[in-house]
Order: C-alpha cells, then sequence, then structure tokens
C-alpha cells in the first residue's frame, strides 16, 4: 500500500470505534480524525484512540480523499451529500440510507460527481462465506437463520433492517436472477413492530430464499445453507465454519466407509462427498475497508457498490410493508 489516502469518519460510536481502530492498523490510510456530535462519543474516541476531533463537518471533508460514515443511519443521506459535494469518496455503512428514495438520489449524485461509494455489507468479507463462493453453481433453494440475544437498546430499529439486511445482502449476491415475489410474516414479542420474522423470496429462475431474523433469540445464531443440484453448502458465519456435501454418481463398488445413496429402479448409486473447505481467519471488517482502498487506489472494481446496497434496502423495506399487512 504505497499510497495513503487520507480519511475521515462520521461517527465514532460502537461500530465507528472499530472502524477507526482498524484504519489506525491499514498502511495505505492516514486517519485525519473524525466527526459526531455526541459529546461522549467524541471523548472516548479522543482518549481511546488518540484522534483528532473535528465539530465541522465541511472543514474535514476538505482535509482527506475519503470519508467511512458510521453514524446513525438516519444521518448517512445528510453526511454522504455533503461528501459528494465535494467530490470525495464514500465508505457507508448498511443499512445505505433512511428510505429508498434517499438511495435512489445518492446513485445519481454519485454518478454525476463520479466518486466511489462502497456500501458496508460486511458478511460478504465473513472468511466462511468467502471460503464457500467458490462452491455455488445456480443454487434453488437458500435458507438462512440470523438470531440474536435480546437487547433493549436495539428495538428502535426493525429487525428486518437491523439483522435480515446481512442475509438479503448475501442472497442478492448470490442468486443471479431477479426477484419475483416476496412474502413475510412476524411476531411482535416485546416491542411495537416484529421482534421475529420470517421472509420468503422467489426468484424468476425459480430459486427460493427463507430468511428467518430475531431478536428475541435464547442463542446467537447466523447460519446460512444453499442447495443446488448434487450439493449442498453450510455456512456459519458466526463460527466461520463452511462445509459442503457433493453427490457424484458411484463408479464400481462402493467401500466399506463410503456414504451412497440408492437412487433405485435402476438409476445407480450416488456417493456423498464431504469437503471443509479452508476457512483463512481474517478481520471481515479490516477487509472490506482495504478493499475499499483498492478501488480508489487501483481503480479495481468496488466490492460492495451503491447499486447492492440500494437493492438489499428496496427488498428489506417490500418485506417491511408486507408484515405491515400482516400484523
Amino acid at each position: 500500500m504505497d499510497k495513503k489516502l487520507n480519511i475521515g469518519v462520521f461517527g465514532v460510536g460502537h461500530l465507528g470505534k472499530i472502524h477507526s481502530k482498524l484504519i489506525k492498523e491499514i498502511d495505505g490510510y492516514n486517519l485525519v480524525g473524525f466527526y459526531d456530535p455526541n459529546n461522549e462519543n467524541a471523548i472516548d474516541a479522543e482518549n481511546l484512540l488518540g484522534i483528532k476531533r473535528f465539530t465541522n463537518q465541511e472543514e474535514l471533508i476538505d482535509l482527506c480523499d475519503c470519508i467511512d460514515i458510521v453514524s446513525p443511519t438516519l444521518y448517512h443521506y445528510e453526511g454522504a451529500v455533503k461528501v459528494i459535494k465535494k467530490s470525495k469518496h464514500i465508505f457507508i455503512e448498511k443499512p445505505l440510507t433512511t428510505t429508498t428514495d434517499e438511495a435512489k438520489s445518492l446513485i445519481s449524485l454519485c454518478k454525476e460527481a463520479n466518486v466511489k461509494v462502497q456500501v458496508g455489507h460486511v458478511e460478504r468479507f465473513n472468511p466462511a462465506f468467502e471460503a464457500a463462493v467458490s462452491y455455488f453453481d445456480n443454487p434453488m433453494f437458500i435458507e438462512t437463520h440470523r438470531l440474536a440475544l435480546f437487547n433493549p437498546r436495539g428495538t428502535d430499529v426493525s429487525v428486518v433492517l437491523d439483522l435480515m439486511i446481512h442475509d438479503i445482502d448475501i442472497v442478492l449476491a448470490t442468486v443471479k436472477s431477479t426477484v419475483k415475489k416476496i412474502s413475510a410474516s412476524g411476531v411482535a414479542v416485546v416491542s411495537s413492530s416484529p421482534d421475529i420474522a420470517n421472509a420468503r423470496i422467489e426468484f424468476n429462475n425459480g430459486c427460493v430464499a427463507n430468511l428467518t431474523a430475531s431478536r428475541i433469540s435464547m442463542k446467537n445464531m447466523r447460519k446460512s445453507r444453499f442447495f443446488q443440484k448434487d450439493a449442498y453448502i453450510s455456512v456459519d458465519f458466526l463460527e466461520k465454519q463452511a462445509s459442503v456435501v457433493k453427490l457424484k454418481m458411484l463408479e464400481g463398488e462402493a467401500g466399506p466407509f463410503d456414504v451412497t445413496i440408492d437412487l433405485g429402479e435402476g438409476k445407480g448409486t450416488k456417493q456423498l462427498y464431504f469437503e471443509n473447505p479452508e476457512v483463512k481467519p481474517s478481520n471481515a471488517i479490516k477487509k472490506e475497508l482495504e478493499s475499499f482502498w483498492d478501488s480508489i487506489v487501483n481503480n479495481s472494481p468496488i466490492a460492495v457498490p451503491i447499486e447492492d446496497g440500494y437493492k438489499a434496502l428496496d427488498i428489506a423495506y417490500e418485506i417491511i410493508e408486507k408484515l405491515k399487512l400482516n400484523n
């Protein structure tokens, strides 16, 4: 990373502090400072990370090549517009914006200004998912479970926008087809909006994705399963594990320890092969920030472009509308 990019951070709450710490570890960045109107957050960031506080967004933007927006979603659009108007590049956390109209507006603005925008759908960089990607071959059924322990601080955001949107993005990145139909149901248990939700996304190529998200679980879980012809792929995003089961026609006689399936009626026998792809330990947030640097300096493709952030947000809001109809 020969070229240094001056970068600023908008928002140093819990996630913003993590971003700031990791940015300081990446050779390609020079962390100029941060903007956060919350004094408690700001004092913590100054004391813990030793980074400079700016009380004016424009002043920080002027000193930077790019801005990392990790502020609450409510402030994403306003901050991003200021950055784009000064022709600086943006890394912006998910969800992209508060509304799909804001997201569409940002797409137009960033194209006009010719700036790069990457959205923080971090699970794309999860080492377990990265290890499994090469095994995907037109999956036709996907099942995801993203369950979290109850935290009263999280109930101001829809469970769809807080949790399920991660899996929406993964599904959209995996299935090479357009969406045909969405149905959803959910239950509000402890808050005013659904705390547990299930969505079924049907694609025009016949693929079906069944997504479940809950913030009132007794345990944390982030698992996805992908079914395709002659293969089943499991990804555990939490435990950073991936496994693959493949079926191939058995040639010759089965060995004493081989697992086989008799297809019946003279159709032969298939043998099951089990693989555990190597999952290389890595920090997903650090990798996405490094990829952002690479897209700017080397003009490489943006890993999660703004259009992908918009698509995930659009599907999320359609699911939320379906939930309202069913409650």
